[in-house]
């Protein structure tokens, strides 16, 4: 077996490349993604116009130095921002991760829902300078 070959079963078997799109699939990726906890979340009280709003932030979001000038910003402002789905032509979006684009989406669905942010309690576990970190979250450092 070459490298690609055995790097390619690696990524396989970690879910780095799921092809599965079925509803039923296990919510088994990081917490805070979409296709860990935070993913699991059902969609409540947001309209098909709500979730074209925020797929037209989501993707001016994801656009900052690529869109033209000031509609970056002009998405940071969440409901209140002026813009509409004009403001995403005539420019390239070929430019854009899409991946940013799907977890700008999933944040602004979740403001829209006033659930944002949507992600379990995030607790260190890891050494800190040759000491095992605390199991609960610290007060911030001054």
């Amino acid at each position: 077996m070459d490298f690609a070959h055995v790097w390619d079963q690696i990524e396989h078997d970690l879910g780095f490349n799921e092809h599965n799109m079925r509803r039923d699939r296990p919510y088994n990726g990081q917490p805070q993604t979409s296709t860990g906890t935070r993913g699991a979340t059902e969609i409540r009280g947001v309209t098909f116009r709500d979730l074209r709003d925020c797929f037209i932030r989501a993707v001016l979001l994801s656009s900052h130095g690529i869109s033209p000038a000031g509609l970056y910003d002009e998405a940071t402002k969440g409901e209140s921002a002026a813009l509409c789905e004009n403001d995403l032509y005539g420019w390239d979006l070929n430019q854009i991760d899409p991946m940013a684009v799907a977890q700008n989406l999933t944040c602004e669905v979740e403001k829209v829902m006033g659930i944002y942010p949507n992600v379990p309690a995030l607790v260190p576990n890891a050494k800190v300078s040759g000491t095992a970190a605390a199991s609960s979250p610290q007060a911030p450092l001054d």
